[in-house]
């Protein structure tokens, strides 16, 4: 059986005291970084943007964003997929509130993230890139 690709972009979002940003979508048991699906015709920075938008109602310096590179990992809520996903830190402008399909948020401690259920992408590649970032 062949694996299907989904492209993504997603916000690596830390807060002052170097805990990362987390959301669960609604109908699914597992966090990840807020971002979604990249639009045909749409550049990754343009995708991460609205989505940031839609589903935590802030923004960023697009200018201002680090891009951490490529990365893939299985699907969390899609079995039989993977995604190929572009990853940017990002500061926002202003206080992020759970939005559109967004049912929860939260701010996890990198060093002891706890038992939270985190998405492949998050658990395998995230933690370790924005620990990087802070130490």
């Amino acid at each position: 059986m062949t694996t299907r690709v989904i492209r993504i972009v997603a916000a690596v979002v830390l807060d002052e005291h170097d805990r990362l940003l987390l959301v669960r979508k609604r109908g699914t048991t597992a966090f990840m970084q807020p971002g979604g699906k990249i639009e045909p015709g749409e550049q990754p920075i343009e995708a991460l943007a609205r989505e940031v938008r839609e589903e935590l109602g802030v923004g960023f310096a697009l200018s201002e964003a680090e891009v951490l590179g490529r990365h893939s990992a299985p699907a969390a809520n899609e079995p039989g997929h993977s995604v190929d996903a572009w990853l940017y830190l990002v500061r926002v402008d202003g206080e992020p509130q759970p939005q559109a399909e967004i049912a929860e948020m939260i701010w996890i401690d990198l060093a002891a993230p706890g038992d939270v259920e985190l998405a492949p992408l998050t658990r395998d590649t995230v933690l370790a890139l924005a620990r990087d970032r802070v130490s």
